[in-house]
């Protein structure tokens, strides 16, 4: 059954009430027209309930706008939907990826995340080639997808609104990586649904990493908006040292944008429920707004908290990983990299759910609270233990 405006509807109540269903639901395919975001074709999902959102198709179906009820949940930063064209992967020392920033969803990989490196590339069979530069992120985000279908699905008197595509990050003497992606949301629902399948398409060795940096905004970031995750450890904090507590911003709640603010990361060890899964949460108890993250610890088991309270970039980053924020080296020294055959394939789920008011919020805090209680002080000491992942397990 379907939950609109206060009715629970069969199929052919819903088709009673609407010619079309996208009178208040669908899925509908544009093209932007104007400035650095010209060209990006679109899709845009309704559910309504008052879930709107889209997906970039020609930047990896990554998801750009968010809102519900007309309050933004993703965060857009000054670089605006920049189209895959105008991309200089290699630019600024690697940091270029910033000119193309923005929306609730940057998908980072596929065979490499984080800071630029340069890494050895034997398995690529090239003698020309004993290297590979890599910046900022991965190229994966700047990847258009082949749009493989989208609309809307009944099954019974249940209706799913769905999109599917596929990256290829793939080069002559380097990696054929696939990246195969679905993305899902009910009508009358207030998720999405994210189902992601990584395919080594080629016949090389190949090295895989991945993670989701999905950044919230303001009006659910704001001012004493609060971070809630089952942490069972504070590994590590990228401002140490006199900077620590310098900026007098903890990991637990928002301070309002500040000028000069310098950026501040975290890694922490997340605990688990019964079922495998991992929470996060980012809630304004003040206007009743929050967004809840669940994704996989064995498929993402590190995780990243991303704060860049800076005046005009204002934004919170929940990141979940395949690995440590060591990076792409060490993780290759500490026999942790993911090395993908020929058809070998990792997948990852991810589900993204608005909480609409304090009832949600309080029930969503306590299923992270069950699982495991955060650390009460601001700034906890980073205990710098990173637990062994993948191959260094066994």
């Amino acid at each position: 059954m379907v939950e609109l405006y206060g009715q629970t509807l069969s199929r052919r109540q819903v088709s009673e009430r609407a010619g079309m269903l996208s009178q208040f639901a669908g899925v509908r395919l544009m093209t932007l027209g104007d400035g650095v975001e010209r060209g990006i074709r679109m899709l845009e999902f309704r559910t309504g309930s008052g879930l709107r959102f889209t997906a970039l198709v020609d930047r990896a179906l990554d998801i750009a706008d968010c809102e519900f009820k007309g309050q933004a949940i993703g965060w857009h930063s000054p670089s605006g939907f920049r189209h895959p064209g105008l991309h200089e992967y290699e630019g600024e020392g690697g940091l270029a990826w910033a000119r193309s920033f923005s929306g609730l969803l940057l998908t980072c990989g596929l065979d490499h995340i984080l800071g630029g490196e340069e890494v050895p590339a034997e398995t690529y069979c090239y003698p020309g080639k004993k290297t590979v530069r890599h910046s900022l992120h991965g190229r994966v985000g700047t990847i258009p997808a082949r749009l493989t279908g989208y609309g809307e699905t009944w099954d019974g008197d249940r209706c799913v609104l769905w999109a599917e595509g596929l990256v290829q990050q793939s080069a002559v003497f380097g990696e054929d990586l696939h990246l195969i992606r679905r993305i899902e949301a009910d009508v009358g629902g207030n998720e999405i649904r994210l189902s992601d399948r990584v395919v080594n398409h080629g016949f090389s060795r190949t090295p895989h990493m991945f993670f989701y940096h999905i950044n919230v905004g303001h009006p659910v970031l704001d001012e004493g908006s609060r971070y809630v995750a089952p942490i069972g450890d504070v590994v590590w904090a990228a401002h140490e040292g006199e900077r620590y507590a310098a900026q007098q911003v903890g990991y637990r709640s928002v301070p309002p944008p500040r000028q000069g603010f310098v950026e501040q990361v975290w890694q922490h060890e997340m605990r688990a429920d019964a079922a495998g899964e991992v929470p996060v949460m980012i809630a304004n108890d003040r206007i009743g707004l929050g967004l809840e993250v669940v994704t996989r610890k064995d498929q993402l088991p590190c995780a990243y908290q991303w704060q860049n309270f800076q005046a005009g970039h204002y934004a919170l980053g929940i990141e979940p990983s395949t690995h440590n924020v060591l990076g792409n080296l060490a993780a290759r020294e500490r026999g942790e990299m993911i090395w993908l055959e020929h058809g070998d394939s990792r997948s990852y789920d991810a589900v993204f759910r608005v909480l609409d008011g304090a009832d949600e919020i309080d029930a969503a805090e306590r299923r992270i609270a069950a699982i495991a209680r955060q650390p009460g002080e601001d700034f906890p000491q980073p205990s710098g233990k990173f637990t062994p992942l993948w191959q260094a397990r066994s």
